[in-house]
């Protein structure tokens, strides 16, 4: 696949992975929409073919089919004739204002009620990665954190470090269910990247979690991860006030 995703790739596997709900073409264009909405599948980005995306999803070619044709009237993604040619995605101009947006239309209770649940999730996932890790996974999680990413790539960081670590954890339950979230909660993350926060320190915070899972210290990866989305939710509800506060100002 063309522009840096490919079949190994985390985001790649968990964007498109065996939708649990019937093999409807609603289903499988909103996934899609998800993804590109959140700046996973970025502006120009080959889809898999017809065919290929009927397999990834498990439904059938026309199904497929109909989503993009779906994904195509609603501009977000377009079809290129001749060689070279397929379905391209058409990406937002700028997540983090999409982030913005939606941070500000929820409520605070909804905002902590989404971040208990992706702390749970996300902890209870590091905890039994740290018990079930593989050597390989364990060089893949430090290669992820190794580097400070642009405040873009970051978002994909903490997408790639949560996909990462509950496949490791051995549960498809904990995978399912940290993809799902993630989904949900991305919009959140680009507003907090979007908003000039220190990617380095997240990062620490990542580091952090990384090396007591890679040691299979189960209790310390639990803690690093309930810590790091309290210090998160901290910030983003900090960034709702400010820009709620703002709004109020402008108006």
């Amino acid at each position: 696949m063309p522009t840096g995703l490919q079949g190994e790739d985390p985001v790649w596997t968990a964007v498109f992975a065996p939708l649990d709900a019937l093999g409807r073409a609603d289903a499988v264009a909103q996934r899609l929409a998800d993804a590109i909405g959140s700046g996973l599948l970025w502006e120009g980005v080959k889809l898999p073919s017809e065919a290929e995306l009927g397999k990834l999803f498990g439904v059938a070619t026309v199904t497929a089919r109909e989503a993009l044709e779906t994904l195509r009237q609603a501009g977000v993604v377009e079809t290129r004739r001749g060689r070279g040619g397929g379905s391209f995605v058409i990406a937002p101009e700028d997540p983090a204002r999409g982030g913005f947006e939606r941070l500000t239309a929820m409520s605070v209770v909804d905002i902590r009620d989404l971040a208990l649940h992706y702390r749970v999730i996300s902890a209870a996932a590091a905890e039994r990665a740290a018990s079930f890790i593989s050597e390989d996974e364990s060089v893949e999680l430090t290669r992820l954190v190794a580097e400070i990413p642009s405040d873009a790539h970051g978002v994909r960081v903490e997408y790639s470090l949560r996909i990462d670590i509950a496949a490791a954890s051995r549960s498809p339950r904990l995978a399912r269910e940290q993809t799902q979230l993630l989904t949900e909660f991305l919009p959140l993350l680009w507003a907090y990247y979007g908003d000039a926060t220190s990617v380095q320190q997240v990062m620490e915070r990542h580091r952090r979690a990384v090396a007591a899972i890679t040691t299979h210290d189960a209790d310390r990866a639990r803690d690093e991860v309930n810590e790091y989305v309290a210090d998160l939710v901290h910030g983003i509800l900090a960034l709702r006030a400010k820009l709620r506060r703002r709004e109020a100002h402008d108006d």
